[in-house]
């Protein structure tokens, strides 16, 4: 009479091996989570769409001899563009006429005054043509330093939040050449830059002969120094730090205007390049740059948190 029992209990054992899906549980292609749905397998594709997604939410460590390679590729690029585009004179004068008439219809057009006012100050004007030469790079280098090392998982964002910001830039140059207020054909503006020979400007001497002086629209000075100073202001710990953040960009205004190298509408212009690189960033990373975790490692420690009812083990 045992023999019976044995066959239907290995009858019983196949037939649930069979409803599980096969005699091997490892070919089984749906997956179950412990609250008992079911999950379909992804295709390939989809997989690889799932894997990017992953990977733009949580940026991985920048690697520096990539980064610095990708920073001197980008700074030779965005030289050889600035600079190669043809110093088309007269429509750069016609533009420049443009936008100083324009900003006297807004009633906004005030940089003449403020240019001669501090150019009676030597010392001043002086020293804001070397501020407007030297802390342009030098800033800018400094906080893509500090983002590097104090927060790498923003680290990728932000700079992409830069260089769309400069590619856009690069666009206005060659399809808006404008004439800086200082060399204004019968703007009556003082060139502060020639005037006081500022040592190492591409605007003077030497380097005016190789630096397009004709790519003013959109400011660059503007949309790099309010990127610095939105990351420190964001990023910073230090209250005193992040207000030297803010002012940054305000005092550049204060020295692009006084010197005479841009219009107000120049830094609108950056200001406009700026938001667009924000909003591309986001797009490829699914959230603004300042709101990635500081760490990569911490937002892979957040995915890997599971609800605790999810770690039961299953006894016999």
């Amino acid at each position: 009479m045992g023999e019976p029992t044995e066959i239907h209990a290995a009858g019983a054992d196949r037939a649930g091996r069979t409803t599980l899906g096969g005699s091997d549980p490892g070919t089984d292609h749906t997956a179950r989570t412990p609250g008992g749905a079911t999950r379909v397998a992804q295709s390939p594709a989809a997989a690889v769409r799932s894997r990017v997604r992953e990977q733009r939410r949580t940026p991985r460590r920048p690697r520096l001899l990539f980064e610095l390679a990708l920073i001197g590729l980008s700074y030779w690029l965005y030289s050889l563009v600035r600079n190669a585009v043809p110093e088309q004179a007269a429509i750069a004068q016609k533009h420049s006429s443009w936008v100083w008439h324009l900003e006297q219809t807004l009633g906004i057009a005030v940089e003449r005054s403020i240019n001669h006012g501090v150019n009676s100050v030597t010392w001043l004007i002086v020293g804001m043509n070397y501020y407007y030469a030297t802390l342009h790079f030098i800033i800018t280098i400094g906080v893509l330093v500090w983002l590097y090392r104090s927060h790498p998982g923003r680290y990728a964002a932000s700079r992409t939040v830069l260089f769309v910001t400069t590619g856009i830039a690069l666009v206005g140059f060659y399809c808006f050449p404008l004439a800086p207020p200082r060399l204004m054909t019968n703007g009556g503006f003082v060139d502060t830059v020639t005037l006081h020979q500022t040592w190492g400007s591409l605007a003077s001497g030497a380097g005016a002969h190789v630096s397009n002086q004709f790519a003013a629209m959109p400011s660059m000075h503007i949309g790099w120094s309010t990127w610095c100073g939105l990351t420190i202001f964001f990023l910073a710990r230090r209250p005193w730090i992040r207000a030297l953040g803010l002012a940054y960009p305000l005092v550049t205004l204060s020295v692009i205007v006084s010197t005479a190298n841009h219009f107000w509408l120049d830094a609108v212009g950056g200001l406009i390049c700026l938001a667009v690189g924000f909003v591309a960033a986001r797009a490829v990373y699914h959230t603004w740059a300042y709101r990635l975790p500081r760490h990569p490692d911490d937002a892979r420690d957040e995915q890997l948190t599971v609800p605790a009812q999810w770690d039961t083990k299953v006894t016999a």
